[in-house]
């Protein structure tokens, strides 16, 4: 599938908080992501398109010689197109351009499926965040990997 990416900018929030609310159970609020476009100078989030459409995004805060990913989402009916390791990609590449050495995440440890993309691009298991969720009190399993 054809797909481009480019940074996000504040005319995406609508299609961005669309794909938000579509994937998480706690999605990141309007508000949320103006802030970090506008305020947070570690902050870089691309978006991915296919047709001209926003299908997905990722965010990320560049920290000294770290890269945190914040968040990233693919809409439901483009997954399984290996769609979420492209986007992955690409802001594994954005952060080495940066400069970063390493990458981190946390992913529920529910979530096998993403997991084992992140495990797919070399990302290992650092540790456990206890009830880092507050929907429901899951864990979080933190994971690395250098860049």
């Amino acid at each position: 599938m054809d797909v481009s990416f480019r940074f996000m900018t504040l005319q995406d929030l609508d299609r961005i908080i669309e794909i938000e609310q579509r994937s998480f159970t706690l999605p990141w609020s309007r508000s949320s992501f103006h802030q970090e476009l506008t305020n947070n100078p570690y902050a870089r989030y691309i978006v991915m398109e296919h047709d001209g459409q926003i299908i997905g995004y990722c965010g990320m805060w560049l920290v000294m010689d770290e890269a945190h990913i914040t968040n990233i989402a693919v809409l439901p009916e483009f997954r399984g197109k290996k769609l979420g390791e492209a986007l992955m990609k690409q802001a594994m590449a954005l952060a080495r351009e940066e400069g970063a050495k390493t990458m981190t995440l946390e992913v529920r440890v529910s979530n096998i499926v993403a997991q084992s993309l992140y495990r797919k691009l070399g990302f290992l298991n650092g540790g456990i965040r206890k009830r880092y969720y507050s929907d429901n009190q899951e864990d979080a399993l933190v994971m690395w990997v250098k860049l």
